[in-house]
């Protein structure tokens, strides 16, 4: 009987870490900072019908835009995907990403993945540098 009570208790763990939209499920999303990108990670679970992801980004003050396009490889997948574009961004350091899960169906709505926020950690050198190779644009 205990052996049982612990397994149900497992899948019952691992059943509520999985972020669940339409048919697919994240098992992971994180973002971090990495030298003057962002790079953002997601695993699935399972994937059905779903034909891509797109990575959306925005700052503390605007509005979510599309940064790029991911097509769904299938279930149990692991994704990268590299912000190459954040640095060049001048005084915002921090941001926020979202997936939208674009479905095979093109009658089924879009699903959204829980926000990652990253704070860029960029070297006082280069922000500076940045800041005066802006000023000659």
């Amino acid at each position: 009987m205990k052996k049982i009570g612990i397994t149900i208790f497992a899948f019952a763990l691992i059943f509520t870490t999985l972020q669940s939209f339409g048919d697919a499920f994240l098992a992971m999303f994180n973002g971090r900072s990495e030298g003057d990108n962002i790079v953002l990670t997601w695993q699935t679970g399972e994937e059905n019908g779903i034909k891509q992801f797109v990575v959306e980004r925005k700052t503390i003050n605007s509005s979510f835009f599309d940064l790029g396009t991911v097509i769904a490889k299938g279930s149990n997948s692991v994704y990268t995907y590299v912000d190459q574009d954040a640095f060049s961004k001048g005084g915002d350091l921090l941001f926020v990403y979202r997936l939208k899960m674009v479905s095979i169906n093109p009658n089924v709505p879009p699903t959204y993945s829980k926000e990652v926020t990253v704070s860029h950690n960029v070297s006082s050198v280069k922000r500076t540098w940045g800041s005066i190779k802006a000023l000659f644009r």
